[in-house]
């Protein structure tokens, strides 16, 4: 560590204790603004021996009980590298240069499952309906819903998940270690939009290192250090993706690409479904080539809106179209049989089941009729000719045609 990046951690350690309350506001809202100070507190991080790492957490810790947003969310940022380090400190066994580290995941982790008022938060996620709008979707484009009774009955209502109440914990161990952990990670990309890039991308790294320490990958990756395979959750593993989803649309696509590839690969080897699943449906909805996102300004994941109007046809095929349509058919034959000639009208006999005769297609002349109904043809016309004689009603029959 340098000497300079050395001094600016110490001053930032002096000028907080000596800090008026009135002045934590407008100090709180500088802080983003000191990107040397955020690499510096890096450096001290990833320098497991360093002298300054016990107090640096301390700070840490008196930001994030404090109640000055910005403080918590200047802690927050280097979350990934925290939690990188404790566990590549548990997996070489170094529990003093772990203890501060722990105590403040702890604290942070206690922090955020306690309200105001000293009471257990209790989580709640509404999942959303496709009968109602939201950004990803448009009820119109997904077409009309059969109004029935079991229709009426869920109308209104909206499946919510809980999360929590969760326990306070004293000590970090090998059976809730992952546990605090993905809590920690949820907090984490509940601020996500927040987050600076050098944070985005210290979690991406995090994911990669995290996923192929141990196994044949890492020679691939050229990571050196922690050679041991460092044991994760498959809610854990879950909890990375999300922040990996949001760092391809906000300006770390190679990193994120990269870490998207190893926790998939992690994932395969553990045979963990709710990972290989999100892995799965991000990569697949990825577009072919890299998104040039921003570094800057306001983040957020782009998404395609439907368009208002609906793309489902308006002229639908009802009963009542059909209806109409055959009426009109009907009037048309009426019109045509009563202006032909009586005397000279040939009625073909169709036989509907077409079991002898052959099938006439479309476009093609009636074939010429047989000796049998040439004679009945005949017999019809006579009756016709001997009634207008007569001077009788004269009797008409039409046949229903079938249409092929």
């Amino acid at each position: 560590m340098l000497t300079t990046e050395r001094g600016v951690v110490e001053e930032w350690l002096s000028e907080f204790k000596t800090l008026p309350e009135a002045s934590i506001t407008s100090y709180a809202a500088g802080l983003k603004e000191k990107t040397s100070l955020v690499s510096a507190l890096y450096e001290v991080i990833q320098e497991h021996q360093s002298e300054l790492l016990e107090p640096v957490c301390h700070q840490f810790f008196e930001f994030y009980r404090s109640k000055e947003k910005n403080l918590r969310t200047f802690t927050l940022q280097f979350l990934p590298e925290l939690i990188w380090c404790y566990l590549s400190l548990s997996t070489s066994r170094d529990l003093q240069s772990s203890g501060c580290i722990e105590a403040l995941l702890l604290s942070i982790y206690n922090l955020e499952i306690m309200d105001e008022q000293g009471h257990s938060k209790l989580l709640s996620f509404t999942i959303p309906s496709l009968s109602k709008p939201s950004v990803f979707h448009e009820p119109s484009s997904i077409g009309s819903m059969a109004l029935t009774e079991g229709a009426l009955s869920q109308h209104g209502l909206a499946r919510v998940v809980y999360s929590g109440p969760h326990p306070q914990r004293e000590m970090l161990t090998a059976q809730n270690r992952f546990e605090v952990l993905s809590f920690l990670l949820l907090c984490y990309n509940s601020a996500l939009n927040f987050m600076p890039a050098p944070s985005i991308r210290s979690l991406c790294h995090m994911s990669s290192r995290l996923c192929v320490c141990g196994y044949p990958r890492q020679h691939a990756r050229k990571y050196i250090g922690v050679k041991n395979r460092i044991p994760v959750s498959s809610e854990f593993m879950v909890q990375l993706l999300t922040g990996i989803y949001y760092s391809f649309y906000n300006g770390e696509w190679d990193a994120a690409r990269r870490a998207l590839d190893d926790v998939l690969y992690r994932a395969q080897l553990e045979l963990f479904p709710e990972p290989l699943l999100v892995a799965n449906a991000i990569k697949a909805s990825l577009p072919q080539g890299a998104i040039k996102g921003t570094k800057e300004g306001t983040k957020c994941i782009q998404v395609e809106i439907a368009p208002t109007s609906s793309r489902i046809s308006r002229n639908a095929v009802t009963s009542m179209s059909i209806r109409g349509h055959r009426w009109k058919r009907n009037e048309q034959n009426d019109t045509s049989i009563d202006s032909s000639d009586p005397g000279n009208l040939v009625i073909p006999e169709i036989s509907v089941t077409n079991v002898s005769g052959d099938r006439i297609g479309n476009g093609e002349r009636v074939k010429s009729l047989t000796e049998n109904d040439a004679q009945h043809i005949q017999a019809m016309q006579d009756i016709c000719a001997e009634a207008r004689a007569e001077g009788k009603p004269e009797i008409r029959r039409q046949k229903s045609t079938l249409q092929i």
